[in-house]
């Protein structure tokens, strides 16, 4: 097979051009000496805009282990007819049926299918791949210096989660965050597979899996109601109107750590200077088709002025407001911050401007 022009354009970049660009990005900072204050600009980790960030992802789904569910993450291009940006398209269907090797476990009063190799079967997701290495080592994404994980998402209103994987001791741990939206649908998942005894009423199955799932509690990030540290559009979260675009941020200090689907004691934070990896998965249990379009994923502190453009053009009157601590550098509107801030912008940027206010 010959590969295409486009194909060969969409291919992941390699390890001249990652370092090269992590330098540029690293030498940007220190020259205009952004680490001094706390950044006003978004830092993108995947922009779907670019068709070679879409073929630097790899998909997962229970079909690897003998189960039926299926996943695809395909690139589209923009219709500016529409204000549509070019996206990714994380599509499939989601199947709870068991394959011929199924067999049945039991964790304390939990009976659950799995696979001959203790798989679990009805999930979906995609994440970036390993991005390599550079010059100085292994790349990790570093994004200590914000709050937010931001994600520009069209959303059928089935419950995904968003997740993060760091350089952990534990490398199968992942933090996660329930991808909350406008169009964010309820469902009763169903039991999948029977109760071997009668002693074990179906009704209650998912009680019990909650208990072996969260010993200590859904947590609140994993809850399938908006935590009021979620920044969304100002609309309600109902099944209301038609689902468009929207920006939705997640706190990165409420990102729950998890190994295999099961919450963590104790609890870590999120390594935000050695993220690995983002993606999104679908583990909700409901069969059927899905569909989700993402347009870009990117740390933030809060929608700025350069941002707010794009972000009324693509989601409209879902678009989120301009933050107003980004807006101002976090020193309010008062005249003496004023004339601060109209002082510090006469300042030289970059080594100069340190050298004269060491010298002042």
């Amino acid at each position: 097979m010959i590969p295409t022009a486009r194909c060969l354009a969409a291919k992941p970049a390699g390890f001249m051009k990652r370092s090269a660009e992590e330098l540029s990005r690293l030498s940007r900072i220190a020259w205009n000496s952004e680490t001094l204050s706390t950044p006003t600009k978004p830092y993108v980790l995947l922009d779907f805009e670019d068709e070679s960030s879409v073929a630097s992802c790899k998909t997962m789904a229970d079909r690897a282990v003998g189960g039926f569910s299926t996943a695809s993450l395909d690139y589209v291009p923009g219709d500016p007819s529409t204000n549509t940006p070019s996206h990714a398209r994380f599509h499939g269907s989601i199947s709870t049926k068991l394959p011929n090797n199924w067999r049945v476990q039991r964790t304390g009063t939990l009976w659950r299918g799995l696979t001959a190799d203790g798989k679990y079967t009805g999930y979906a997701a995609f994440r970036n791949q390993d991005r390599g290495f550079w010059m100085f080592g292994r790349l990790f994404w570093d994004v200590d210096p914000y709050n937010y994980l931001a994600l520009r998402v069209k959303s059928d209103g089935r419950r995904y989660t968003v997740n993060i994987q760091t350089d952990s001791i534990v490398e199968t741990d992942i933090h996660q965050h329930r991808l909350y939206t406008r169009h964010h649908r309820v469902f009763d998942s169903p039991s999948t597979v029977s109760s071997p005894d009668e002693s074990t009423p179906m009704d209650d199955m998912d009680e019990l899996e909650m208990e072996t799932l969260y010993p200590q509690g859904i947590p609140a990030a994993l809850s399938d109601m908006p935590t009021p540290s979620t920044v969304m559009s100002s609309a309600s979260a109902t099944t209301s109107g038609l689902p468009g675009w929207e920006t939705i941020l997640l706190p990165f200090n409420s990102f729950v750590r998890t190994n295999h689907g099961m919450v963590m004691e104790p609890q870590t934070n999120l390594l935000r200077h050695r993220i690995k990896s983002v993606g999104i998965g679908l583990t909700d249990r409901v069969e059927g088709p899905y569909d989700l379009r993402i347009h870009r994923i990117w740390a933030t502190n809060g929608m700025s002025e350069g941002e707010i453009e794009e972000e009324r053009r693509i989601c409209g009157s879902d678009a989120l407001p301009v933050d107003e601590g980004v807006r101002t550098g976090w020193t309010g509107d008062s005249p003496q911050n004023e004339k601060a801030q109209e002082t510090r912008g006469k300042k030289p940027k970059g080594l100069k401007g340190l050298r004269d206010e060491w010298n002042q």
